[in-house]
């Protein structure tokens, strides 16, 4: 397994402060506004009728049982129900619109970074973990759920019931209330401990469990398990699996117990405070003090007790808070990501598109600290032209090649379609004018035709046969039983090496590009399959202006310029008799590539 391996980026000094970090949180909730206002009026109504009810008891015991009056009872009584009732109704109706409220910010999150991630370059997926991209998305977005679904609004709720009952102890008995209220600011200060306790927890287990994802991810892959198998690594990799699970383990205790003594002793000193409370009237009448009526005594114990439940959940709802701030800051972070490939403001848009590639003085390298990838590199291939790049491992093929489709931009020089630099173009534009087939083939586990019409959404079944055909792979789809439905599997491992590739070459014919890059395309497949999958890519290759990555030197013979690469520089160029005749680089390459040919 691959050791863990961080974006290099890392977040602005301040991004830890907490009030910045709130402010952009509470930003998240600005669309929805308006909902959130309706939200606070059930609050405020709510409240407003939970906190009458002990008025209602304290009549019903002062004036109404003890005077006889029944149809003061009966009114009384009656609004006791209706303020349960309505309670009721606002607390369901409160529920639905936050949580909605909440599932959406959820969704905005969810897409923002999904988003922000396809327009990184190459250069961010290969130094991060597939499993650490998947944890942040699903793992920090599901951990916040509770936070953007209830703990605002229970946050606005408790604070509001807090504040009207706390108004409403005052009117009662003032007295009494500051009795009540003595210790509340100690509770709010071992809250708070609490919290941050939490949140250092918390970012520890997120990473914990990114960590098991990444594993996870490369580990039950269809290559990781023949990997495993075939090395007789799966109890290691069980093993290895189990530890971290058990490093989880902790980090979950820790999480779920931190401060809890601490909170189940307030919530102890809370639910004792109605015999204080008793004791305390029963002493001040026994001594002479202030007379205060029974009514008044039950009434400020229940409204007491109304401000047990939402004070405890407001402290408990501070310490969520707290908690969820580390995965907010992990979201950000790659919110934060600066994005290398960036569109101009107003790019140039090409309806027509010749094929004209040239890299200009082209450097690249992957930062600062590093030497260059490409040097001075200086190439024309005309429209239609056909270019080969070859070298040995390491010459920098790949990447320049890579640089006509904006999956890495250069450093220093410039790479042009059309004499446009391709900086300047509009992506869709871009993304139109040049395709990729790699060594590497990706398949999504989905039907042979939604493989293909991923390159074009719109394509009727003749197209996707027709382009099947080109790719010499129809016959064989047509054939399985379930044929243009039939399920490729997790990254097309029910067809071979060179399957796989006919149908890349396929998807490709399909999209129909102008300028075509082959990287390395037929380097992993044996010599019949290859001369199969070489007829489909000369097929791909008509008319088109094509960009050729190869080992394998018998693919690019008929090439119009053959580059030879050796440390990021151009070494040689010429046709493939050319630069045989030169016996430099590129004739040692052939008489190497001979010698490494199977003889039959």
């Amino acid at each position: 397994m691959h050791p863990d391996r961080e974006p290099s980026w890392t977040p602005p000094a301040d991004a830890g402060e907490q009030p910045r970090q709130v402010r952009r949180i509470l930003r998240l909730f600005r669309p929805y506004r308006g909902r959130l206002a309706v939200v606070g009026l059930l609050v405020g109504a709510s409240s407003l009728v939970s906190v009458a009810t002990p008025f209602l008891l304290k009549e019903t015991l002062d004036v109404a049982i003890p005077q006889g009056r029944t149809g003061l009872l009966s009114l009384l009584a009656l609004g006791m129900i209706l303020s349960a009732v309505l309670a009721g109704v606002f607390g369901v109706l409160q529920t639905l619109i936050s949580t909605t409220v909440g599932q959406r910010v959820m969704h905005d999150l969810r897409t923002a970074v999904y988003g922000r991630l396809q327009r990184m370059s190459l250069a961010f997926f290969t130094r991060t973990r597939t499993g650490e991209v998947q944890s942040r998305i699903a793992n920090d977005i599901g951990g916040m759920q509770a936070t953007v679904t209830s703990t605002a609004t229970s946050l606005v709720s408790n604070a509001t019931s807090v504040i009207a009952t706390i108004v409403a102890m005052i009117a009662l008995d003032w007295r009494l209330t500051i009795v009540s209220l003595l210790l509340l600011p100690v509770f709010v200060w071992i809250s708070r401990r609490v919290g941050n306790e939490r949140k250092k927890i918390t970012t520890q287990r997120q990473k914990q469990m990114a960590t098991m994802a990444a594993t996870v991810t490369e580990s039950l892959s269809v290559s990781g398990i023949l990997l495993g198998r075939t090395m007789g690594r799966s109890d290691s990799l069980t093993a290895s699996f189990a530890e971290e699970s058990e490093r989880l383990v902790d980090l979950e205790v820790r999480s779920n117990m931190a401060g809890r003594w601490r909170m189940a002793v307030i919530t102890i000193v809370m639910a004792a405070m109605p015999a204080v409370i008793y004791w305390t009237a029963g002493l001040a009448l026994q001594f002479g003090g202030p007379d205060v009526s029974l009514g008044t005594i039950v009434a400020f114990v229940s409204l007491q007790q109304g401000l047990f439940r939402p004070a405890v959940s407001l402290l408990a709802t501070g310490v969520q808070i707290q908690t969820s701030l580390a995965l907010f800051q992990r979201i950000f972070e790659y919110l934060d990501l600066p994005i290398d490939i960036t569109e101009r403001e107003r790019p140039v848009r090409l309806d027509q598109i010749k094929g004209e590639v040239r890299f200009e003085d082209v450097e690249f390298r992957y930062d600062d600290k590093g030497g260059p990838i490409l040097d001075g590199v200086d190439v024309t291939v005309p429209a239609g032209g056909s270019l080969a790049l070859v070298g040995p491992t390491g010459a920098g093929k790949s990447t320049l090649g890579y640089l006509v489709p904006r999956l890495y931009d250069v450093t220093g020089g410039r790479v042009t379609l059309d004499g446009v630099d391709v900086r300047d173009l509009d992506l869709d534009t871009l993304a139109r004018a040049v395709g990729v087939v790699s060594q590497e083939t990706y398949l999504f586990h989905a039907s042979v035709a939604d493989n293909l019409r991923f390159a074009k959404p719109d394509a009727t079944d003749e197209e996707l046969h027709a382009a099947a055909e080109a790719a010499q792979i129809h016959d064989h789809i047509a054939a399985l039983p379930d044929g243009y439905d039939t399920v490729v599997g997790e990254r097309g491992h029910r067809f071979s090496g060179g399957e796989k590739q006919r149908l890349a070459i396929a998807r490709t014919i399909l999209r129909d590009p102008p300028v075509l890059i082959l990287d390395e395309a037929t380097s992993a497949l044996d010599t019949r399959t290859e001369a199969a999958v070489q007829q489909a890519i000369d097929a791909l290759s008509a008319d088109r202006t094509t960009i050729t990555i190869a080992h394998r030197l018998s693919t690019v013979r008929g090439a119009d310029q053959i580059v030879v690469l050796d440390s990021g520089r151009v070494a040689e160029r010429g046709t493939h008799d050319e630069l045989l005749e030169r016996d430099g680089r590129y004739a040692a390459l052939v008489r190497r590539d001979a010698r490494l040919q199977p003889t039959n």
